[in-house]
Parts: structure tokens; sequence; C-alpha cells
């Protein structure tokens, strides 16, 4: 069995950016409430706005969400199913 080690990394990669607990409940609650802003993610976290932000840049770096701006609020929303089955899993939502 040959292995793919650029996949590997890749999926290690993924997995360490969805594994910290303020990211796993921001991505959670995008599947759950779809769509939402920072304002409400936070005051659901109870965590400062900032470090939302902080958490939601990083997700969004990464190509896991995408924001869309609506006058001066920013909405965002996961735009990587896999990373959508990989929480409904860890979750047993599937």
């Amino acid at each position: 069995m040959e292995i793919d080690r650029k996949l590997f990394n890749e999926k290690a990669d993924l997995l360490k950016l969805i594994a910290h607990p303020i990211r796993l409940c921001i991505l959670k609650g995008l599947i759950e409430n779809g769509e939402n802003n920072v304002s409400f993610m936070q005051s659901c976290l109870d965590v400062p706005q900032s470090t939302v932000s902080q958490h939601l840049a990083k997700l969004r770096t990464a190509g896991i969400i995408e924001d869309n701006r609506r006058g001066n609020e920013v909405y965002y929303k996961i735009k990587d199913d896999e990373v959508i089955n990989i929480i409904k899993l860890l979750f047993n939502e599937n």
C-alpha cells in the first residue's frame, strides 16, 4: 500500500484547524443556524467579538467559510461540504 503523503498532510491540517473548541462551536452553529454574523456568534459563544473574528479569519483563510457583506454587517457560512460532514459525524448528526 502506497501512502499519499500530501493527501494525509492536507487532511491532518484540516483536522488541526477545526479542532479548536471555539472553531468547532462556530462551525456547528453555522450548520444548525445557517448564515450568521459575528455579533450573533459572539453572544452564543460568550467570548469577545475580537476572539470570534480571529477564529473566523482562520477559517476563511483556509477556505472553509465564506463571507457576504450586507450593509455594515458581514455574514458567514460554511462552503466546504467535507467540513460539514466531519462536524455532523463528530456530533452524531448524520
